[in-house]
């Protein structure tokens, strides 16, 4: 009887261990689902939406009315598409701070939905006589470009600043930044 009572309590005690083995290893496998959740939300908020920037430098396009034309193209990187796309612009003679900028001030101009890989073209003007002024090296211009979308949970904004070169007869970008706003 002895040895059937020693069995009971070593057959007791390795089901308590497996049982506790088990708990372990099912916390484990929670811990691991937890993070493979929170990976998965991470991919979507970022993956799954409009990532919209500039597919190349600026452009000159020319000259109309005393103002010269420049052009700017836009990408829809993303996988999802943009229901709209603000834009805004502004020229400076000094060097312009991203955090002195207040775009909400300034006027929009509805660029229209933008489907996943899809470009835009955003064009601005510059008065002539001050593009003429910077060539010979009276002054300097600075623009600050901004793009505004809204995503699932709040809005996603790109913003540059940049200086003309007279030299090339284009622009330097000299700050770029991406950021959003979550509502949620």
């Amino acid at each position: 009887m002895a040895e059937i009572e020693i069995l009971a309590v070593i057959g007791s005690l390795a089901t308590a261990v497996a049982t506790i083995v088990l708990v372990l290893l099912l916390w484990r496998a929670i811990k691991q689902m937890e993070a493979t959740v929170k990976l998965s939300k991470i991919q979507t908020e970022f993956r799954f939406r409009p990532w919209i920037g500039p597919g190349n430098n600026i452009k000159l396009i020319g000259e109309t009315d005393g103002k010269t034309q420049f052009e700017v193209a836009l990408k829809n990187y993303g996988e999802l598409p943009a229901t709209y796309l603000n834009a805004s612009f502004r020229v400076d003679t000094e060097m312009m701070r991203k955090d002195t900028l207040n775009f909400e001030k300034m006027d929009k101009f509805n660029l229209g939905p933008m489907l996943p890989n899809m470009e835009k073209r955003y064009w601005f003007f510059i008065d002539s006589e001050l593009i003429q002024k910077a060539k010979e090296g009276q002054t300097k211009i600075f623009i600050a470009l901004f793009f505004q979308y809204p995503i699932t949970e709040g809005t996603s904004e790109y913003g540059m600043i940049s200086e003309y070169i007279p030299k090339m007869n284009g622009f330097a970008h000299k700050d770029m930044w991406v950021s959003g706003e979550n509502t949620v």
